[in-house]
């Protein structure tokens, strides 16, 4: 088993690798499409082709949701590894509704900013939204408060959720991608980290039918199951197809991340958790080195790990 620094800096850096990852092929539905596109094959990392929803990045980007997870992971960092809701909204607010602003505004970022400039100070007022803003981007929070209590991380994990997403659902999923997390950071094996997740008493009833869902598909390959769900963005969709696809291929970080992507969609968004997941899981021993010379923001990402790791051990006393 990995040691515990080992996954707990696996779990962030696998989280924006799902990510970019899917850049090219993100939000693509028509799998013959898909192929046309690419004709030699879905390996990861492929470059945005005109017209596309991220035309003008770099193959090794982000997609706007790991955008928005470095702006979380730097806010931690800057704070010390506590999350603070004002800090993180602000940077959202000033990246995201930058006149020279240069990635993709969905529809949670939308409406929040919206939302800021009728209220600017309640970042506890996100929008309407049950998609995968917060799944997204929670790996950082997870394991900023993997030595708290329980109690401690799933309100960091719901004021989290808030900032952009003031919706039922989303903090549900959020919540039970955390608890799942949480396990696989403390060394559980994903078959029982899924299974004490799905009977945790913080997970909800909804939270626990997606995991119920993934089991019951766990014959079918990755990208039926995921059409059977659907590929859309809605976390009723994404979630449980992104526990399935995590579940069949819990062994090889690379073959789940692969097998999310090529069943389309919004597959940047599961890629995203599955990546944390398996991170977590595997240790950063089992994520191919030459996936992460692939992340053009890697240098921006390792120095806010090294940061926040420092901030923890500061506060601590000693290495977590």
């Amino acid at each position: 088993m990995p040691e515990l620094k080992s996954r707990l800096h696996a779990a962030i850096w696998g989280q924006f690798l799902g990510d970019a990852a899917a850049l090219g092929t993100h939000w693509i539905y028509d799998l013959e499409d898909m192929t046309a596109r690419y004709p030699g094959g879905i390996e990861g990392f492929e470059l945005p082709k005109a017209g596309h929803y991220h035309d003008g990045k770099q193959s090794g980007d982000q997609t706007h949701y790991g955008d928005a997870a470095l702006l979380l992971l730097e806010s931690l960092a800057a704070c010390g590894g506590e999350f603070r809701e004002r800090d993180f909204g602000m940077r959202v607010t000033s990246f995201f509704g930058s006149p020279v602003f240069k990635s993709y505004r969905d529809h949670a970022t939308l409406e929040t900013l919206e939302h800021l400039a009728a209220q600017p100070e309640n970042f506890q007022n996100g929008a309407d939204d049950d998609q995968p803003a917060t799944v997204s981007r929670l790996a950082p929070v997870v394991v900023a408060y993997h030595d708290r209590t329980s109690p401690e991380r799933l309100d960091a994990i719901r004021r989290l959720t808030l900032v952009t997403q003031n919706h039922p659902v989303a903090v549900a999923c959020a919540t039970a991608h955390a608890v799942l997390l949480d396990y696989l950071l403390q060394g559980f094996p994903f078959l029982e980290a899924f299974e004490l997740t799905r009977k945790s008493a913080d997970v909800s009833c909804d939270g626990s039918d997606y995991f119920e869902f993934a089991h019951m598909l766990r014959e079918l390959d990755v990208v039926t199951a995921t059409g059977r769900f659907g590929q859309s963005c809605p976390l009723a969709q994404s979630f449980p197809s992104a526990l399935h696809a995590a579940f069949c291929h819990h062994d090889d970080f690379t073959t789940a991340i692969l097998e999310t992507i090529r069943a389309g969609g919004d597959n940047a968004g599961r890629a995203s958790m599955i990546g944390a997941w398996l991170g977590a899981l595997h240790g950063i021993d089992g994520i191919p080195v030459e996936w992460r010379e692939k992340l053009r923001a890697r240098d921006r990402i390792h120095r806010a790990i090294e940061q926040l790791f420092a901030r923890m051990e500061m506060r601590h006393g000693q290495a977590p």
